[in-house]
């Protein structure tokens, strides 16, 4: 998938005009029956099915908010043939607006700033379930995987389920990750694709429970782990580039602890400092070639790189500054490349500057629980995204990627440090 982008200058695109905010629209049946027969194809190649648990709970009509797992560009695929007929509006950021506003209304979607407080979007998705009638789906990973498992949910998540009142539904997919992984670069593989449709709570029961309750219900219907699943159910992939970008993920070497040495090509990864390389079996495995195995599983390996990061910022020497492409988008009219510059991360947050002395931007650490990190995001690149109402801000290293993983997991990191400062649970 591509997006509409093009050259201009900081200024002009600084001084266009902001889009007015719209109230989301009820999706018609025409519309949503179109999305499911272009959807079909790629559900067909996979031999998708779906199991159903518990909807018969749910009302024909009645509104429910939607929980989606974030694997793959086929989740929408997914949600559109297993929920219809049913009327749904759909999270949507605002990049996806993009060259293509009118028909992203007309399916029902609902903008949105990714990791950017956004009131309005509480009363986007109130406005639907108890003025539209309709149900609203969310990914509230807002990010795609990397590893494989749930990325960081915002900490607000229970007390919105509970002030929205409406019941609550899970979709979780399963193959959808092997099939497109973030990291691959779009290269599909053959993996069948399955869902699973919950019905989680009822509205009286959230209304029973607290919002912390209801975020360790929340919490435990996003605990999976991609890789353990193919692993428990021997599912082959034998793809010869199973390993291509994988150093996206894996940007640290377990062996010599270099960064951003690490080439993942075919079904190999291996590390241009130490010279050590592993092999991606057709079970999701890893296998070190010579030696030790230090990590057979590959969220295992990204858990140990978030220890790394946690530990440079208990010691107080994480941070970074690289030159950056900037790209902007200020309304869903294009996306620009505004000049070049430099990002800068640390514990007190981000700060990027440049396009010849025009941009001076700072997002501090308190705002970001999680960061708006892509792989090949539009085909553009590798990406780091900030931003706020006004603006958002993508900036592509020029020479170190391995700052795209790693900078997600610094601000994971420093936001739980923050945020349990605040409540004095931190040692």
């Amino acid at each position: 998938m591509k997006i509409r982008n093009a050259e201009k200058s900081y200024l002009t695109v600084a001084g266009m005009e902001r889009p007015a905010h719209k109230r989301p629209k009820k999706p018609n049946l025409l519309f949503r029956t179109l999305l499911k027969l272009v959807s079909l194809p790629d559900l067909i190649i996979t031999r998708f099915r779906c199991r159903k648990i518990g909807m018969e709970r749910l009302g024909r009509k009645e509104p429910c908010l939607i929980l989606m797992n974030h694997s793959s560009f086929i989740d929408l695929k997914i949600a559109s043939s297993v929920l219809y007929p049913r009327a749904f509006n759909i999270v949507a950021t605002l990049d996806a607006f993009v060259g293509k506003n009118w028909l992203m209304r007309q399916l029902g979607c609902i903008p949105t700033r990714k990791f950017v407080f956004d009131i309005g979007l509480v009363r986007d998705i109130s406005h639907c379930i108890k003025k539209l009638g309709t149900s609203v789906l969310m990914y509230p990973e807002a990010g795609y995987s990397f590893d494989g498992t749930a990325t960081t949910l915002p900490d607000s998540l229970g007390k919105f389920v509970k002030m929205l009142g409406a019941p609550l539904v899970m979709l979780e997919t399963f193959g959808a990750y092997h099939r497109d992984p973030l990291y691959n670069e779009l290269q599909k593989r053959k993996v069948r694709v399955s869902a699973e449709l919950r019905y989680v709570l009822s509205a009286e029961e959230i209304k029973g429970m607290t919002s912390e309750e209801i975020g360790e219900v929340i919490a435990r219907e996003f605990s999976f782990d991609n890789f353990r699943w193919q692993q428990e159910n021997m599912v082959r992939i034998d793809e010869p580039f199973r390993a291509d970008g994988l150093e996206r993920v894996l940007y640290k070497c377990p062996h010599c602890l270099a960064e951003g040495r690490m080439t993942g090509k075919g079904e190999r990864i291996s590390c241009g400092e130490c010279g050590k390389a592993w092999r991606l079996t057709e079970y999701g495995f890893m296998e070190a070639e010579n030696g030790e195995t230090e990590f057979a599983h590959i969220p295992d390996w990204y858990a140990w790189e978030r220890g790394c990061v946690k530990a440079e910022l208990d010691s107080g020497t994480y941070g970074f500054t690289v030159p950056v492409d900037i790209y902007m988008i200020v309304n869903t009219k294009g996306v620009y490349k505004v000049g070049s510059g430099e990002l800068t991360h640390s514990e007190q947050g981000f700060h990027l500057t440049g396009c010849d002395g025009q941009l001076d931007y700072r997002q501090n650490s308190v705002s970001l629980y999680t960061l708006n990190s892509d792989f090949y995001w539009y085909r553009l690149g590798d990406v780091i995204g900030i931003g706020n109402h006004d603006a958002l801000y993508y900036c592509f290293p020029e020479n170190d990627r391995s700052v795209v993983p790693k900078a997600r997991l610094a601000t994971e990191e420093i936001y739980k440090k923050l945020r349990d400062t605040r409540s004095g649970t931190r040692n």
